[in-house]
């Protein structure tokens, strides 16, 4: 019990500790903060070199240099070397280095330039896009700024004064003052209490708060709690003479004493404690199947296209250049500039609107997301509850009950001189104001036995008119404390006794409203003489029980359109909560959601992995669920295949969020949460993040088009110089014209980074599927060949089938002109399902992209760069030709499209 206290005090005596070394972990701390839970106060105050009177100043500042500021520190912003490193790791990136390498090391210099120009331009973009997120999540975090009640003395000897100090000068030792509305500024030792009570749901997900009490006087009798607390972090939390960091008081008020700050506070510790940076997310795993088969395809083409050169010209050094140059021509070395373009788009466009995108790849995963874990306060509901029920003992409306309980909250709220911080009493009250509810102006309030949420209830005692001998007692609280304060129960005008089938009889009544999800409050009175003195819990006795009032969250106007919205389009909502699971269960039906049998964290401990991915995906409802098993829960909906998403914003979310495929927060969140989603909302509102997901569709759209037509176009380019490099007796192309050829398709198409995308595109999940892009460029690859094919025959027919260089040099130029042209026209035949139209057409940038890459392909050969790329003019014969080729290509593409369409019911 004395380790925490001994080692602390040889800290406040001893050399300075290192502020930023780690604390041992969550279960350390445990240990320690248990140990300070069981200590009586005044051995708390002594351990902490601390009274009751305070710190001074100077003691407070010596501390503060010893223990460092009392905040958690963000995760390490990494320099630009170490962004540069972490984009380069991407597998695109690192196939086009190996073509870098492998040109440079063939001579081709020229090559080996453009591709590590759009490598850098690549990894620039991605990097100065997460540098701006990272700097406006830090904006958002700087906008919050908190201060704590502190008492302090300004010298040893002077009296203590209560001021305001920023929370981040806290100190062991300090002793702060709790209020209604505070944040818990630190791990705190509880030593004064007035009916405190806690919310915990950062950590506990619990709605309902918890009662914390300590010793009236400090160092007399045996102290409140010792000994609730031990081992692990249910007990923590359990403890009702702890308050840790992050917490929240829901009511009355209290006195404690710091026992620890920062990085040594649990929330501290569980945010160091939490695993690194997640990987294998869907977009990680699309990429790596992408990547692969491309690799496949390359290893595939390369080798056939060096053989058959090999074989047919017998120059195996040309060879050898030409496959390196059709294995180049085979990748779309713009990939990575596209991708990073896109996400960064998308990034850009729900920056300062719904969302603040950390790190790019989220955007692709927001898009390819089919499951999103929530959990339901402040998501599914305000953070507020109404009114829902006001019924008599037998279960039948009753307004005289309403009235008895807005009694109640009204002459508490008096009690308190207006300040009314319990949320039951909040809506009791404003269902009053609705009615027109007014108490008697002759009636006064005698006095109050306020909330203790050991014996759940509270009694408001008045007199009346004329009743200076009388007395009235109106008690509210759980069910089952009221009705063990009964004798007996109204039954319309009369009182009758409460016996026990009266008593199963109302329990039942109340057990009814509660399995509907309703909060149920009990209510009973009495009349009796008046009092001398104050009234205790004692007087709570043969009460008249009058009926019941039931309470509900508030659901949010806007969730269950936001709910349908995500099922339309393909995202289905799993509610993972601490909650009570009928209350859950009731907030799921108010807002459209069916929630089936809930299942609760007891039935998940039972259960082993193959039977918890079965349950995960066919559940819907999750209650009373641990941090550690709404982890469990996302890691097994992903071995299920499925791209997750979890929202979340306390403490207890955290480990969620590293687990999911894109962790989702918010602007209000906890800083652990903040650090760990990828995605922060601006406001908790599903609305916004169905705006991030549309987001994050239409830029995967435009990348996985980007993919399909610019790899369909350069498998049947390698198709068509394989059967050309087999019939003809010279190259078809030289290795300088197929990289530049190749540039040239790339650098118009980055301009589909920025392309409209239809809206049924934008209905599903959207992610790399290798099979799928595999099947598109099969299908359509060989239209392309074929166009090539014909070209060749026409271009064999102009040269007169002399080879020679003059003839070689205008069979390239014209093969390099019908590919520029036949690739602009692909562009708007598959962008889409539907053809080009007025309605239906191509972004600005692509119409223009597009524009110039057909202008290229005519007019290059006839400047100064074509005749330096050895290309030359053909005759004017050969246009018509060409344009009668395009038409024919056209028709082709649109009877393939219409075939695949129906084969697969599905587009880009």
């Amino acid at each position: 019990m004395t380790s925490a206290l001994d080692r602390l005090g040889e800290e406040v005596a001893g050399p300075d500790p290192d502020p930023a070394r780690p604390p041992g972990g969550p279960a350390a701390v445990c240990d320690d903060l248990a140990s300070w839970a069981a200590a009586p106060p005044l051995q708390v105050l002594r351990g902490l070199g601390s009274s009751a009177r305070g710190l001074d100043e100077a003691e407070a500042q010596t501390r503060l240099l010893r223990h460092g500021d009392n905040a958690i520190a963000a995760g390490p912003q990494p320099a630009w070397g170490g962004r540069l490193l972490a984009a380069a790791r991407n597998p695109f990136i690192v196939i086009l280095i190996i073509l870098t390498a492998v040109s440079a090391a063939t001579g081709d210099l020229g090559g080996a330039a453009v591709i590590t120009v759009m490598v850098v331009a690549s990894c620039l973009l991605r990097i100065r896009q997460e540098y701006r997120s990272d700097r406006a999540a830090a904006a958002l975090r700087a906008m919050v700024a908190a201060t704590a009640t502190v008492i302090r003395r300004a010298r040893a000897g002077s009296p203590p004064v209560a001021r305001e100090v920023p929370v981040d000068q806290l100190v062991p030792g300090d002793v702060v003052h709790l209020v209604a509305g505070d944040m818990v500024p630190a791990d705190l030792r509880l030593l004064r209490t007035d009916d405190l009570a806690v919310s915990q749901a950062v950590f506990t997900g619990e709605s309902r708060p918890a009662a914390k009490r300590a010793s009236s006087v400090i160092g007399g009798g045996r102290p409140d709690g010792a000994g609730d607390a031990s081992d692990g972090e249910a007990s923590l939390f359990d403890s009702p003479v702890l308050c840790l960091m992050g917490t929240s008081v829901v009511s009355g008020s209290g006195t404690a004493v710091v026992v620890a700050t920062g990085s040594a506070t649990y929330l501290g510790a569980t945010h160091h404690d939490l695993p690194g940076d997640r990987a294998g997310t869907t977009f990680d795993r699309g990429v790596r199947d992408v990547t692969w088969l491309l690799i496949t395809l390359m290893l595939v083409c390369a080798p056939v296209v060096l053989a058959v050169n090999a074989a047919v010209r017998g120059h195996l050094v040309e060879a050898f250049l030409f496959a390196v140059a059709v294995a180049v021509g085979l990748t779309p070395e713009m990939l990575p500039v596209v991708v990073t373009s896109a996400l960064a788009r998308g990034a850009s466009a729900l920056s300062g609107r719904a969302a603040i995108v950390k790190r790019l790849p989220a955007m692709h995963n927001l898009g390819a997301m089919d499951v999103l874990c929530i959990d339901k306060t402040g998501t599914l509901t305000e953070d507020h509850v109404w009114l829902d029920c006001h019924v008599d003992p037998d279960g039948n409306p009753d307004p005289r009950v309403l009235r008895s309980a807005w009694l109640a909250g009204h002459w508490s709220a008096v009690a308190t001189d207006g300040a009314v911080t319990d949320v039951l009493d909040q809506a009791l009250l404003a269902c009053g104001a609705e009615r027109g509810l007014t108490a008697d102006a002759q009636t006064v309030l005698v006095d109050t036995v306020p909330l203790d949420y050991t014996r759940r209830r509270v009694t408001v005692v008045t007199r009346g008119v004329g009743g200076l001998g009388r007395h009235t007692l109106i008690t509210k609280g759980a069910p089952a404390e009221v009705l063990s304060c009964c004798s007996g129960v109204r039954r319309g005008v009369r009182v009758v006794p409460l016996g026990p089938a009266e008593r199963d009889r109302a329990a039942a009544v109340a057990d009814a409203l509660a399995r509907d999800g309703v909060r149920v409050l009990a209510l009973a009175e009495a009349e009796r003489p008046a009092k001398a003195g104050r009234y205790r819990p004692a007087d709570e006795a043969a009460l008249t029980l009058i009926g019941f009032v039931g309470f509900r969250d508030l659901p949010r106007l806007s969730a269950r359109q936001a709910l349908a919205d995500l099922a339309a389009r393909g995202v289905a909502v799993k509610i993972m909560t601490g909650d009570d699971p009928l209350v859950t269960a009731r907030i799921c039906r108010d807002v459209g959601i069916d929630a089936g049998p809930v299942v609760t964290g007891a039935d998940l401990a039972l259960l082993e992995e193959r039977a918890l991915v079965s349950v995960a995906q066919t559940g819907t409802v999750f209650a009373r669920v641990d941090p550690a098993q709404k982890a469990r829960l996302v890691r097994a909906l992903r071995a299920a295949g499925h791209t997750v998403g979890f929202l979340g914003d306390g403490v207890n979310d955290a480990a969620a969020l590293r687990a999911a495929d894109v962790g989702i927060s918010v602007a209000g969140a906890t800083a652990v949460a903040r650090e760990c989603g990828d995605v922060i909302l601006i406001r908790k509102d599903l609305t916004m993040l169905g705006q991030a997901i549309v987001e994050g569709r239409r830029s995967s759209g435009n990348m996985i088009k980007y993919l399909k037509i610019t790899i369909s176009s350069n498998f049947g380019n390698v198709l068509s110089m394989l059967a050309a490099s087999a019939a003809l007796p010279f190259l078809p192309m030289l290795p300088l014209q197929v990289l530049a050829q190749n540039l040239c398709f790339d650098v118009s198409q980055l301009s589909l980074a920025f392309d409209a995308v239809e809206e049924p595109s934008l209905r599903r999940p959207r992610r790399f599927d290798r099979r799928d892009l595999a099947r598109f460029v099969i299908c359509f690859g060989p239209v392309n060949t074929l166009a090539d094919l014909v070209t060749f025959a026409i271009l064999w027919r102009i040269m007169g089938g002399h080879a020679g260089p003059v003839g070689q040099a205008l069979f390239r130029a014209g093969w390099f002109a019908e590919n520029l042209l036949t690739q602009a026209v692909a562009v708007h035949l598959l962008r889409s399902r539907w053809g080009p139209s007025a309605r239906r057409h191509a972004a600005r940038p692509v119409l223009l992209a597009t524009l110039a890459l057909a202008v290229l392909g005519v007019g290059l050969p006839m400047t100064p760069v074509g005749v330096a790329l050895r290309l030359q003019a053909p005759p004017a014969v050969f246009y018509p030709l060409l344009a009668a080729v395009l038409a024919g290509y056209a028709l082709a593409i649109i009877a393939a499209k219409a075939w695949y369409m129906r084969r697969t019911t599905r587009w880009l």
